[in-house]
């Protein structure tokens, strides 16, 4: 008797491989040539979130990428939709977050020809991502999709990128193509050589530094930090994209380095004659901003050799997992170290500005006061997004963070608007914490269609504007190089309405002392609100100019 059942086509092909890589969510939206595929979704076990604009599709999957370690997915249709993806798979290859992009393509009749919507999408992605590629047949789809996946979540993590053609996500399969089995990487010891040639370094330092970077949080080795710091007696540091993964409240921390001026932590750098990295990249922050003058010893420690700075001429590498290279240094350290007062002068003068903004009640709000009350309002394991702009830099250099991911920057490509979007797939990454996105009023206008999404997909969380009707950060930046400003300020929409207008809540702050019960009131709310808090920037000078009067050593 004949089976008379449908051949099994490449799109539930290619969602059978997605299942196998244990992939939980899709973000993106439809397009008439790849309907097969999100089809095919439906009768999976994968949730398809429908987003409201391609952009927030890929910064969504980037956060979960981040958060989980695990590929984030983004889909679009071809043409339009997959290039608008292409902000935030570029912020994710920057950030060293893992994604995989996946859009439609004409078919392969037409592909080679002046068409409709044709455009050679590969080669725009190519640039952006570690991989890009075409699938040429159904039958490619098992292999490539499992290198794509491989690819991108190898380290070093980043976004890839397959186009599939109209006629290929349509075909048939044959019956016994399946997709490719998903091998665990094993971490793996460092040399002992190597080992052997850092412990030698560090018995012959005087004032060693360790700096731990955005790779220590993805390599999941904050124990292992803390343990080396105490055996060894190391005041820490890290980046930006490294806040939490040595926790801010630890008697050897020394804060967050990466503030465009020489902030309280470059002190700990400045008499440093060795700095030991830890995960650390150079996309974070430039180097020459904590060796001016190139002459630190450096040790890196990492799963990959390091980019070539003259800021950062490597004197020994130490390549494998990083919790395991830790303790195997430490072990090896021929001697230990006295922490100085520094590090409790660094953590001091950061809780006076927090204490004393806890006390700031003018209006607008200043800065510090808007950093102090997030900070009280969240949890040690609850996440904030902190967007580009000068909320990011209030936020990255004031707000103490204790544990890996838990206040999410970005510092690689630095793009604007990817928070709204991002504390989507924080919510559904950790169901259990609280999510916040920190926002100045220009980047939250330029995704926040995405609360849309959230209501409709049930998804809690805040957004709280810093309004201040303007690109902050950079009227600060030409203020301090120009004396000026200019082309920088916009009008606002009524935020509340605006929210309410997508069926979330929506608060004004009228008052200082309104913006701490606001957000406790919002963030334990099962919902979607948004908070507008005017902000006052002309802290953002008085701090620059503090900063510049400083004088060391501390």
């Amino acid at each position: 008797m004949n089976d008379s059942s449908p051949a099994r086509t490449a799109a539930q092909l290619l969602v059978q491989a997605l299942e196998a890589e244990g992939v939980e969510y899709v973000f993106g939206i439809p397009g008439e040539e790849n309907i097969h595929f999100v089809d095919a979704l439906n009768d999976s076990s994968i949730r398809y979130i429908l987003v409201r604009h391609e952009q927030g599709a890929a910064f969504m999957a980037e956060i979960y990428g981040r958060l989980t370690g695990k590929a984030g997915v983004a889909s679009a249709t071809l043409g339009p939709g997959a290039i608008n993806l292409q902000l935030g798979v570029a912020d994710a290859t920057t950030n060293s977050t893992p994604v995989v992009a996946i859009t439609a393509q004409v078919g392969l009749d037409r592909i080679y020809k002046e068409s409709h919507q044709v455009v050679d999408l590969v080669s725009l992605f190519r640039p952006i991502t570690k991989w890009a590629d075409l699938v040429p047949t159904a039958e490619a789809l098992p292999e490539m999709v499992r290198k794509a996946f491989k690819t991108a979540q190898t380290e070093r993590p980043g976004a890839v990128y397959l186009a599939i053609p109209e006629d290929v996500e349509k075909a048939p399969v044959p019956d016994g193509l399946q997709p490719l089995k998903v091998n665990v990487v094993r971490p793996h010891d460092p040399s002992p050589t190597q080992v052997a040639r850092a412990a030698e370094l560090l018995g012959q330092a005087r004032r060693p530094v360790v700096l731990a970077g955005h790779g220590a949080s993805r390599a999941g080795a904050s124990e292992a930090l803390v343990r080396f710091a105490e055996r060894l007696g190391l005041p820490v540091a890290t980046t930006f994209n490294g806040k939490g993964v040595f926790p801010d409240d630890h008697p050897h921390a020394l804060g967050a380095v990466g503030f465009m001026r020489h902030d309280y932590v470059n002190f700990g750098f400045d008499e440093a004659d060795v700095l030991i990295s830890v995960g650390y990249e150079l996309q974070e922050f430039d180097p020459v901003k904590i060796n001016p003058n190139g002459d630190k010893r450096i040790i890196h420690i990492h799963r990959f050799p390091a980019e070539v700075d003259d800021h950062y001429d490597v004197a020994v590498g130490i390549q494998g997992d990083i919790s395991r290279s830790l303790d195997a240094l430490a072990a090896a350290a021929p001697k230990t170290f006295a922490i100085n007062g520094t590090g409790e002068k660094i953590r001091r003068l950061i809780g006076e500005e927090l204490a004393q903004a806890a006390n700031e009640d003018g209006f607008p709000l200043t800065p510090r006061r808007v950093v102090a009350d997030i900070r009280e309002a969240m949890g040690r394991q609850d996440i904030v997004l902190a967007d580009t702009g000068a909320v990011k830099m209030w936020m990255a250099r004031m707000y103490p963070t204790y544990e890996p991911n838990t206040m999410l920057v970005s510092n690689g490509l630095s793009s604007m608007g990817f928070s709204v979007p991002g504390a989507l797939a924080a919510k559904l990454a950790f169901p259990e914490r609280k999510v916040l996105a920190a926002t100045g009023d220009g980047a939250f206008l330029m995704n926040s269609q995405e609360i849309e999404t959230a209501v409709r997909e049930r998804i809690p969380l805040v957004v709280l504007v810093w309004v201040d009707d303007a690109y902050g950060l950079i009227e600060w930046k030409m203020d301090l190089e120009l004396g000026r400003s200019s082309h920088i300020a916009f009008g606002n929409p009524d935020f509340v309405k605006y929210a309410e207008s997508f069926g979330a809540r929506g608060y004004r702050i009228e008052a200082a002392d309104e913006l701490l019960p606001t957000l406790r009131k919002a963030l334990d709310d099962d919902g979607v609100s948004v908070i507008a808090v005017p902000v006052d920037y002309s802290a953002n000078l008085e701090l620059t100019d503090k900063l510049g009067e400083l004088t060391g050593p501390f």
